[in-house]
């Protein structure tokens, strides 16, 4: 067992939890400072969720307005949905608001969160999710996909928090960026996007770090939840067979996976939440 300044290898207490029976005390200079642990209320908090017209975005807006939040819906080409996820905020007694933004321009990323704090009053949250997800065999993928794909899932990513750094900084705000578990593992078919989210994954422990102690970064990476609707239930019931859980998840699961990382985390950043059912570990 490894010896640390202050617990000896018959110690049976770790760092910082000396028993009675201690008959050295630690000095000043090498005692661990005490945090309180404490949780963040969502009641009246303010949040920006890209991707909120669709899928997990639109069910981690709806989520968070449940759990007591105001929410700037984004979308970009998902109107109608986007609407939809409006007035089921505003079924749940909260305040919606709709921006639009093409995220892969960076100077249009990087004013969203502006525009969000504006409509809202201010900003406690951003919540990046939206994204693009493409199947196409290496030999096929073309330099404009692959910054298609690129600049939606990473660099948008990168820009929105940019533009969200100066609002979160004020409120002692968190990010949660959406990976996938494509960043743990290759899918042939998918390979643009397995970069891009293993990008995210790192981008999530360089934001943290360099944001800390003011702005907590997290990440969620979704496994089996919402497959591709053009999937059969044969397709989908192969896919709950070899997920050691046995099931598919569900939006739900990844609501509550970012609601964890905002509302307990507080001595959580840089890290990433895998939601699959156990499928890294198959």
């Amino acid at each position: 067992m490894p010896k640390y300044a202050g617990w000896s290898s018959t110690s049976s207490s770790p760092p910082c939890c000396f028993s009675r029976a201690t008959t050295r005390r630690p000095s000043r200079a090498r005692s661990c400072p005490s945090r309180a642990t404490s949780s963040v209320e969502l009641g009246g908090r303010r949040a920006l969720v890209t991707g909120a017209g669709r899928r997990v975005g639109q069910a981690i807006a709806v989520g968070l307005a449940r759990a007591g939040c105001d929410v700037a819906v984004h979308y970009h080409g998902s109107a109608a949905g986007a609407g939809e996820t409006v007035e089921r905020i505003r079924a749940a007694g909260r305040r919606a608001e709709l921006v639009r933004a093409d995220l892969r321009d960076a100077a249009v990323a990087r004013a969203l969160p502006d525009q969000a704090a504006r409509a809202l009053g201010g900003l406690d949250i951003l919540v990046n999710s939206a994204g693009v997800m493409r199947e196409q065999r290496v030999e096929d993928v073309t330099p404009q996909g692959w910054d298609e794909t690129l600049d939606l899932n990473l660099r948008a990513y990168f820009f929105v928090a940019q533009g969200a750094i100066p609002h979160l900084r004020r409120t002692k705000g968190r990010i949660v960026n959406l990976a996938d578990e494509a960043a743990f593992e290759v899918w042939p078919g998918y390979v643009p996007h397995c970069v891009s989210k293993a990008g995210v994954v790192m981008l999530t422990k360089g934001l943290a770090r360099v944001l800390a102690p003011d702005i907590t970064v997290n990440a969620v990476a979704p496994g089996a939840v919402l497959p591709p609707d053009a999937w059969d239930d044969a397709a989908r019931q192969r896919l709950a067979r070899t997920t050691p859980l046995r099931r598919l998840g569900s939006p739900d699961d990844v609501v509550r996976a970012v609601r964890y990382l905002l509302e307990g985390g507080d001595y959580v950043t840089g890290t990433t939440v895998v939601v699959d059912g156990g499928r890294l570990i198959r």
